[in-house]
This record gives C-alpha cells, structure tokens and sequence, in this order.
C-alpha cells in the first residue's frame, strides 16, 4: 500500500489531540498508525523469505508494543507489524467500547466524551520509550530514532478494518515493493 492522503494522514504537532480537520484522537475508535525511523535507517532487523527476523532493536520495539496497554488501560491492541525501517499497527481506544467491533467510527462528533488519554499521547510514548532502550543499547543517548511525524488513519467500519489489517500482515511479505523499502 503506497502512502495516500485517503488513507494516511501526517500529524503535524504530536502534542494536539484535535487534527487540522477538528477530529478529536482522544475519542474511543480504531486506528491505524505507520511510524518511520529517522532517514528511513534499516535497523529492527531484516526480511528473510518473506518474515520480517528481528534483531535486538527490533525486540525492543515488540516490547514496548506489547506493554503499551500496562501504561494506558483505555487501549487495545491489534495487528501489527516491525519492518526494518517502520512500523505499523492497529491502536483501539476503548473508550466505553469494550470490544474492538464497537470502536469503528462514524463521522466525528463534537458531542462525544474524550478517553483520558488520546492517540497522540500514545504514539508519543511507543516512541519516546523505545528510542530511549534502543540508543542506550547503541550508546547514542539523546540521538534522533524516529521521524518528528507519523501517519494515522481513522478505521470507520469492518472493510477498512480488513484491508488494513491484511496490509499490516502481508507487509512483510511485500517488502521488496513497499515505499519504505531501501537495498
């Protein structure tokens, strides 16, 4: 899936929860993030035979991964993938939905009730916490890991969700034409 502005869209200031088209990313929903390393560097690991192998770095990022709901007990997390110079991955914020079926999204609302914590926060977060491991491992304290921007998608109902989620599962396998790809 190449970058296009109807499925990703670039957050300008992490520290917002309001994007440039007023929808509040600290409401309970669905979405889909891509995350890329600084300079599109190769370093969690490599595509061998179709799977993605990861190295120690790439270890690091699966853990950070894995223990974002400990820190922030309104999400959910669903696919997800590490390449060798990006991530992507399904974030749920719960919300009052308990069940990841219920976070699909209408259009925004300007009614509904915030989570405590929202989207950029947490993205915020998986890469603060990650780029601080992983250069104390490469003895580069304070070195720029991941891009300032990510990309974020709003998954409105199943179907999205189904393309998405094959994407995310399939990456690895498509790596030699994905546009992240680097020899």
């Amino acid at each position: 899936m190449k970058y296009t502005t109807a499925i990703h869209h670039r957050r300008r200031d992490a520290q917002l929860c309001v994007s440039t088209i007023g929808y509040d990313y600290s409401l309970a929903g669905m979405y889909f993030v891509t995350i890329c390393v600084q300079k599109h560097t190769c370093l969690f690991g490599e595509i061998v035979d179709g799977e993605m192998v990861l190295n120690d770095y790439g270890k690091i990022i699966q853990t950070v991964w894995d223990k974002l709901p400990q820190h922030y007990d309104n999400i959910q997390l669903d696919e997800f993938v590490i390449m060798p110079n990006h991530i992507h991955g399904i974030i749920v914020i719960t919300g009052d939905a308990a069940t990841v079926g219920a976070c699909f999204k209408p259009a925004p609302t300007i009614t509904a009730t915030p989570t405590k914590h929202g989207l950029p926060e947490i993205v915020r977060a998986l890469k603060t916490f990650s780029a601080r491991k992983i250069n104390e491992l490469r003895n580069l304290q304070g070195e720029k890991l991941w891009q300032r921007n990510y990309w974020e998608h709003i998954i409105r109902n199943e179907q999205s969700y189904r393309h998405i989620a094959d994407y995310i599962i399939n990456n690895p396998q498509n790596w030699n034409s994905d546009e992240f790809y680097l020899e």
